[in-house]
């Protein structure tokens, strides 16, 4: 009778420890989750110092305060907007057949449990995602554009445009269900911004004594350098070490679970093929660039090394190290050709290149998706490894839909803003630098600064 109490008492408590080393075990794995998302969010986060950095370098001295303060505002106007409306456009309850969410607005449940644990690490990733589309814009409207114009415009597209676009790709909406893949945003984000940025640019018009008609009726294009390269470095190198929370982090856990793309175990791959498609691309910028201007030029590589990293955006999940490596390439010459084709074709002034960085090699890298995506457990087979057109097809349609969506509504919105408010600083205040006519403070103060128009 005791050797049976004995055995009985040691299976119960067999039982009983082992109960507790699974919901530790649980427990751990959702810890773990929600510090990689946590920090897969603080690095995101430091991409808008490497915005503003960026900006800064390429644009001249007497704008510095302004684009430094439109990188500040635009996320600090764009967190609350999103809090109160975007969130819920984007991951609400689904309405009228995966078009926009309903509900969610103002979130924040206080109790605190694994539910409401999981909103809030979301909530946090998505809203550095958020202020990445938008502080995209500032950049291609630089030195012209009214501050108060500007804060408008972040506004709008942080609560309406980037969300409802963001719920067809991610909130499970109509693009979602026909299986458009955009794993870390080279659409969702970067073409939404990229659109926006062109859009704002053509309405805004170019800086004064960029286009000027020469005796002989022809347009003479003048360069506006920009007057720091170094904090161009600076910033882009930030944005490289960003977008590895960028990428990575858009797995959305760190423990193993079944070895999909969705698992903590993509993260490595995805962090590699970040890495050489970035390298690849201020290669491709490096080489084309030094061919066509017949220089190394340092601004266009800068500009190589983002376009790689925006093209391995959507794809980095489900393509190889190789077919990172000629993503980025491809991307770092696109960007090269497209910033001629906007400046000299176009005849639209971008400051740095936002829309081709941005623009043009997000879509680039979506329809990456559909040429060399080898990822059959998750449905996503590119025509180079036999999955014929029918993903190349869905890339495609994502990419036509969301710019549709993205460059109607952003030209309504500048229109609008344009005819009541004003879109445009005064040709005397824009000589003089926003840094003075907007916000009445030099950024470099002592220095005397020389504009060159």
């Amino acid at each position: 009778m005791q050797r049976k109490n004995f055995i009985l008492a040691l299976f119960m408590m067999i039982m009983v420890t082992s109960l507790f080393a699974q919901e530790s075990v649980e427990s751990l794995g959702f810890s773990l989750d929600v510090v990689w998302l946590f920090i897969g969010a603080i690095l995101v986060f430091i991409m808008q110092a490497g915005f503003a950095m960026v900006e800064t370098g390429l644009t001249r001295a007497k704008n510095a305060t302004n684009i430094t303060m439109k990188n500040v505002m635009d996320f600090c106007f764009g967190v609350i907007m999103y809090w109160m409306i975007g969130w819920g456009f984007m991951y609400g309850k689904d309405a009228l057949g995966g078009f926009i969410g309903t509900d969610q607005f103002f979130h924040g449940p206080m109790e605190l449990n694994v539910e409401n644990g999981n909103f809030y690490k979301s909530w946090f990733f998505q809203v550095v995602f958020a202020a990445t589309s938008a502080t995209i814009v500032s950049g291609a409207m630089a030195e012209r554009t009214q501050f108060k114009s500007y804060l408008i415009y972040t506004c709008f597209i942080s609560a309406f445009i980037y969300p409802i676009s963001g719920h067809w790709v991610w909130g499970e909406g109509w693009l979602a269900n026909l299986g458009f893949h955009d794993f870390a945003g080279s659409t969702v984000v970067h073409s939404v911004g990229g659109w926006a940025a062109l859009i704002g640019a053509m309405v805004l018009g170019p800086r004064i004594g960029k286009y000027v008609k020469n005796a002989n009726g022809h347009v003479l294009i003048k360069a506006f350098p920009g007057h720091n390269i170094p904090y161009a470095a600076l910033g882009v190198l930030l944005l490289f070490f960003g977008w590895f929370g960028f990428n990575a982090a858009s797995t959305g856990v760190a423990t193993v679970g079944d070895g999909g793309i969705w698992s903590g175990l993509n993260i490595a791959r995805v962090s590699v093929t970040t890495c050489l498609a970035a390298a690849a691309g201020a290669i491709g910028a490096l080489i084309f660039s030094w061919i066509w201007f017949k220089k190394p030029d340092c601004s266009m590589t800068l500009n190589g090394l983002l376009a790689g990293l925006v093209a391995i955006t959507a794809p980095c999940a489900v393509v190889s190290p190789g077919a990172s490596v000629v993503i980025g390439f491809i991307g770092g010459v696109l960007v090269v050709a497209a910033v001629e084709f906007i400046d000299k074709v176009l005849k639209i002034d971008d400051p740095v290149g936002a829309s081709s960085v941005h623009l043009v090699c997000g879509i680039f890298g979506t329809i990456a998706v559909g040429i060399w995506g080898n990822a059959p457990d998750a449905d996503v087979v590119g025509l180079l490894h036999g999955g014929g057109f029918h993903q190349l097809g869905v890339q495609l349609l994502g990419v036509v839909s969301v710019g549709a969506w993205t460059a109607i509504l952003s030209l309504i919105l500048f229109l609008v803003i344009k005819a009541t408010v004003g879109l445009r600083v005064a040709p005397k205040e824009e000589l003089m630098g926003l840094d003075i006519s907007e916000h009445k403070a030099e950024a470099y103060t002592g220095f005397q600064i020389f504009s060159n128009m």
